[in-house]
């Protein structure tokens, strides 16, 4: 009779539902054969605490886990959660600063902590248009921001462009350029940072060395090997006034203890994805760490790194496979933990909610960022996040399968004693091998 099932069809139904769990089986016990040959037992990695996770979304299950629950130091995978966060909330456009207008003439203005003014990677300056109507600039203190570094930071790293200091108005991305062009000449950009330069020599045979004392915005040029140097500068308030004002050719007085409130407009500088394309390709620290105090800037109505962390926790990342320790925008702090579960979960919530076509052009793929030595193979099948620190290598992201699958996966690896290089190319084998097989 129709709509019953005889035993031919239950047989039929039995055996295609075995043929299912064996091929899953048998794709699970490939891939981790694979891991263990490629990745486990390679010899630079004999040291090393190592988790890898790939999931599949459309089938909504993991295809393998080693130690995917367990913590690591992410290092750049960090920026992961970061560019989320701004994706969902700093909307199309990034706030460029708040302003008010007193008496027709005197410009208010609050930074926003959007690091594009006058930064050379953005040829367009609305802001700088803007502020440049104004003869008469205050510049508002009303953050009292003074935490330019982020928690657990190495501290003595402050003169490498890496650890470029945060502030509420970023001006120039808050660094200093030398650059040497012959015995004779070396430049200083900003050029107001030339009055605070001591030149130990009237010429350099070769390039420069350059030194900045902890806390100080003055700075010492000596011989030196290096034809280029970026040293980052401390942006406290009366130093990003004076930047303007050099800069815009106006008046520019710091307001250190505001006492009156303004009903502050908004002016937007840049397209939000013109911000995290850089961030995520090149790992921009400063840019990420900007990022998210923009983030706590909008949600919360201040700039708070704590802050907005524990309120992302709670709420878009509450409901995480296991909770984070995370402690900056970049991942330059060691403090940060996570899994590599946690962030297969991260990559999921920003594909459902954002769009793979976005996601592709904010995240480098093979040959290029970060990455721009591996993977070339798989240049538009690869799509990911690097993250190095000493001893800490990882790398999580989408790769489509040469069958067409879209798989997310992240590998994190502490405590190696090899090369980064080595580590990397160990798990680039292992990916390839996953990619080609399934």
């Amino acid at each position: 009779m129709k709509g019953r099932f005889n035993s031919r069809n239950i047989q039929l139904l039995i055996f295609t539902y075995s043929l299912l769990i064996l091929t899953a089986c048998s794709v699970n016990k490939q891939i981790a054969k694979s891991a263990k040959a490629d990745v486990l037992d390679a010899k630079a990695l004999q040291t090393a605490h190592i988790g890898i996770s790939i999931f599949d979304p459309v089938a909504n299950k993991y295809l393998y886990n080693y130690q995917g629950d367990k913590y690591f130091v992410p290092a750049s995978n960090t920026k992961l959660p970061t560019c989320y966060a701004a994706m969902k909330y700093l909307g199309d456009s990034l706030v460029g600063l708040r302003y008010a207008i007193q008496d027709d003439t005197i410009l208010i203005i609050e930074g926003a902590g959007d690091p594009s003014l006058l930064h050379p990677d953005f040829r367009i300056q609305p802001v700088y248009e803007f502020l440049h109507r104004f003869k008469y600039i205050s510049l508002e203190d009303n953050q009292y921001f003074k935490d330019y570094f982020g928690n657990g930071w190495s501290w003595n790293d402050y003169e490498e462009s890496y650890m470029t200091q945060r502030s509420i108005m970023p001006v120039y991305g808050n660094i200093v350029s030398f650059k040497y062009h012959d015995r004779n000449g070396v430049s200083v950009n900003p050029a107001f940072f030339k009055q605070q330069t001591t030149f130990f020599s009237k010429e350099f045979a070769k390039g420069i060395g350059v030194n900045k004392p902890w806390g100080q915005n003055i700075f010492f040029v000596g011989e030196g090997e290096k034809k280029e140097l970026t040293i980052p500068f401390t942006p406290d308030i009366v130093t990003i006034a004076n930047l303007l004002q050099d800069t815009l050719k106006r008046t520019v007085n710091p307001n250190l203890l505001p006492d009156v409130f303004f009903n502050f407009k908004t002016i937007h500088s840049q397209p939000t994805d013109s911000l995290l394309k850089p961030m995520m390709h090149r790992s921009d620290n400063f840019f990420a760490e900007q990022s998210l105090l923009m983030v706590c800037n909008e949600m919360l109505g201040v700039m708070n790194d704590e802050k907005i962390i524990d309120t992302l926790l709670k709420t878009d990342f509450k409901d995480l496979p296991q909770k984070p320790r995370w402690v900056d925008g970049s991942g330059l702090s060691r403090y940060n933990l996570f899994t590599p579960q946690d962030f297969v979960a991260i990559l999921n919530k920003m594909k459902n909610e954002f769009g793979m076509e976005r996601l592709k052009v904010i995240l480098p793929t093979g040959g290029e960022g970060t990455i721009s030595s591996y993977y070339k193979a798989d240049n538009g099948y690869i799509y990911g996040k690097t993250g190095t620190l000493s001893g800490v290598v990882a790398f999580s992201g989408f790769l489509y399968t040469k069958k067409g699958k879209l798989l997310i996966f992240s590998t994190l690896v502490n405590n190696h004693q090899a090369t980064a290089t080595e580590v990397r190319r160990a798990m680039e084998k292992f990916l390839q091998g996953v990619r080609n097989r399934y």
